[in-house]
């Protein structure tokens, strides 16, 4: 059922999704999906997106574009298990569709939230000429702009609202990267005017070495390693130790990899929650006891962090060839996600056709991450990108779950201080809730590093991040900081 509490004006009609396979209640905001073909060419590139109206007051709340990385990975990543409108109950049989409930803590509560599959070739977003799956940083982020130009002529009714890009992961790249281009738009005059103010970076992929000289610095300050362990990588491989690969090096950086190798890297304070009904798997690394830790016998089941996507901890992303996900998991141990709901629920045939999606025989199946693109990193260091766009005074927020151990805190602790920039509120505690929910630090030309405590890398599917962009200005007219 939809409630029709705004009217989108302009919006195309075909578009609107009007009912959900395993959602029965009724729809707080106006919800569209469907295709752009940012080609005009019926075998051009066809990306998928999926629009939820603000709940609030769509007429003046921020659209936000959403990208999650890999690269290779769907922005359905982000609306299924983190902060879209519903909680994916799984279904009670293996063939049963999941039961879909309102989510009290989507950012649809505060903004207009635009989730996109891109590039070409990842999620819901496909091409008949397989040769647009070869693409990379720069090839992304114009296309990404090509689509928002497109998308806005279908919504004139947000052109004059604030647009915001934010992702993580590997999305520290795409999201800089396209907000250069959305820029380099403005200033020559493209024919429609978007209202860009600023982006947002979670846990972000930035510079090959700040991302590749923030594991064991973490690791020691979280305890996980001894001082002695922690002096003698740096005595034996110097301040790059990723980049050394002696004999002395390997085995000082074999002991970091054998103290934290049973742990959760999304948060090495907690095991990961599964059901308690579902059988743990003999392979697994972890004793019996300490997976039981994480049952949990909550109605709606956490997201297991067990078997999934995080990028090795000791492979830094850099230009040329990007592995992905699937054929990581070929040579490593991959943790920690399950998505068979979201897989279940995107490859059945009524899900498709009620969100305006193509067939699986055209588009081919839904994956959380794909290996049928081909992706190049070729922007280099985003931290130009970063100083480019922030001396401009769009506001940047990055912001790190600080236990996370896949894209450590102290990365982007580290580059965003490298910036030189004037520190105008120096590091303090901000509140949710009246505790304490994170640390954060502004510095002039409108960035701000933050982190939020104790979170797992799901922590944006909470409440608490909507405070957040509150305190960071981000979305200053929702009053809870």
């Amino acid at each position: 059922m939809l409630l029709s509490v705004a009217f989108t004006e302009g919006a195309p009609k075909e578009s609107l999704v009007t009912s959900l396979p395993g959602f029965t209640g009724t729809f707080p905001s106006h919800h569209y999906s469907g295709y752009v073909n940012i080609d005009d060419n019926p075998a051009g590139r066809n990306l998928f997106y999926y629009l939820v109206v603000s709940e609030r007051n769509s007429t003046i709340d921020p659209v936000v574009l959403w990208l999650n990385g890999g690269p290779g990975c769907s922005s359905f990543d982000g609306f299924v298990y983190e902060h879209g409108p519903f909680n994916f109950q799984a279904g009670k049989t293996t063939s049963a569709l999941p039961t879909l409930h309102l989510n009290p803590y989507s950012w649809s509560k505060a903004s207009n939230i635009v989730y996109l599959d891109s590039p070409c070739g990842v999620g819901l977003s496909y091409s008949t000429d397989s040769n647009n799956y070869n693409t990379g940083d720069l090839q992304t982020a114009a296309a990404t702009h090509a689509f928002l130009l497109k998308w806005f002529e279908l919504f004139p009714e947000f052109l004059n609202n604030p647009f915001y890009i934010a992702g993580e992961s590997y999305a520290g790249v795409y999201v800089p990267t396209l907000a250069a281009e959305v820029v380099k738009g403005i200033n020559e005059g493209a024919k429609l005017f978007i209202n860009f103010k600023g982006y947002m970076v979670g846990n972000g992929v930035t510079d090959v070495k700040f991302d590749g000289t923030a594991l064991v610095p973490f690791a020691h300050g979280m305890g996980l390693i001894s001082n002695g362990i922690f002096h003698e990588v740096y005595a034996n491989c110097g301040e790059v130790y990723y980049n050394n690969n002696s004999e002395g090096c390997l085995a000082s950086l074999g002991k970091v990899d054998k103290a934290i190798s049973s742990l959760n890297i999304y948060d090495v304070l907690e095991p990961c929650f599964h059901d308690p009904a579902q059988d743990t798997n003999g392979s697994m690394i972890l004793s019996l006891s300490f997976q039981k830790l994480g049952v949990t016998e909550r109605p709606l089941a956490v997201r297991k962090r067990m078997f999934g996507r995080a990028w090795p901890l000791w492979l830094p992303v850099r230009d040329g060839t990007v592995p992905l996900w699937p054929q990581l998991a070929k040579k490593f141990h991959v943790a920690c996600v399950n998505d068979e709901v979201a897989t279940s629920w995107l490859n059945n045939d009524r899900v498709r056709e009620a969100i305006h999606a193509a067939s699986v025989n055209v588009s081919g199946p839904w994956e959380l991450c794909t290996e049928r693109i081909k992706y190049r990193r070729n922007s280099g260091s985003m931290i130009p990108y970063h100083k480019n766009l922030t001396t401009q005074n769009f506001r940047a927020l990055i912001f790190s779950g600080d236990h996370d151990m896949c894209v450590p805190f102290t990365g982007s602790q580290a580059w965003t201080q490298s910036l030189g920039y004037r520190i105008m509120d120096e590091w303090r505690p901000w509140m949710s809730a009246d505790e304490v929910a994170g640390y954060l630090q502004e510095y002039d030309h409108n960035l701000t590093f933050l982190t939020i405590k104790v979170c797992r890398r799901n922590y944006i599917n909470n409440f608490v991040h909507i405070q957040m962009l509150q305190c960071s200005k981000i979305m200053p007219n929702f009053s809870l900081c």
